[in-house]
Order: structure tokens, then C-alpha cells, then sequence
């Protein structure tokens, strides 16, 4: 699956905001302005939490009314990503790529 170019900014943001922090996931999202917001996976013994909601609590921080796309770098087929907090904001049929570590899209899901 070959992803739009604006898609495939997000897959890069969210393959390199994995890789520079070394985190399990990466994800990113773009707003309805157009903006992106990428994030990490935060495990720390008193705070864990997934790439996805941290990039959509970013978006919402910064005023985001609603989300066009969202994209999640991990190992695996990504079926266990939660897609609530992409609802909550903006939500179903918002589409999600999952792609593995190379930035190579394994999926798509919607919300």
C-alpha cells in the first residue's frame, strides 16, 4: 500500500520520533489545519502512555478541532493500537496506517 504523500509525512514523523527516542511506538497525527503533532510511547514506572493517545492529546492541547489522518510506527500488525482517543476527538472513519520500523505501511485501519 503506497500512502498519499501527506500520509507518508506522517509515517516519517512517526518512524523518526520512535527512533530518536527508542521507544516501542511512534505515532503522529494531522489536524484538519494541516498541522502535525508526532509522539513517543512513554513508559516510566508511574506514567505509561501509548504513542497514538500522546500525539491526539498534543493535537488537543493545541486547539485541534477534529483529525484528517494519524499514522503508528511499531513492530507488529498494530490490532492491539487503541483508536479511542482518535474518536473522542475526531470521531470514526478517521484512517490510521500502521507501518513497521523500515516505514513500510503493513496496514490501515479506520476509527
Amino acid at each position: 500500500m503506497d500512502p498519499s504523500p501527506e500520509d507518508a509525512k506522517l509515517v516519517t514523523l512517526s518512524r523518526a520520533t520512535r527512533a530518536r527516542t527508542g521507544a516501542v511506538a511512534g505515532a503522529a497525527v494531522r489536524d484538519l489545519d494541516g498541522r502535525t503533532y508526532a509522539a513517543a510511547q512513554v513508559a516510566l514506572p508511574s506514567l505509561s502512555i501509548a504513542a497514538l493517545d500522546l500525539a491526539v492529546a498534543m493535537a488537543v492541547s493545541s486547539g485541534a478541532q477534529g483529525l484528517e489522518a494519524a499514522a503508528v510506527v511499531l513492530d507488529g500488525d498494530g490490532s492491539d493500537v487503541s483508536l479511542d482517543a482518535v474518536r473522542d476527538l475526531a470521531g470514526e472513519g478517521v484512517p490510521l496506517l500502521v507501518a513497521d520500523p523500515s516505514g513500510v505501511v503493513v496496514g490501515a485501519r479506520r476509527s
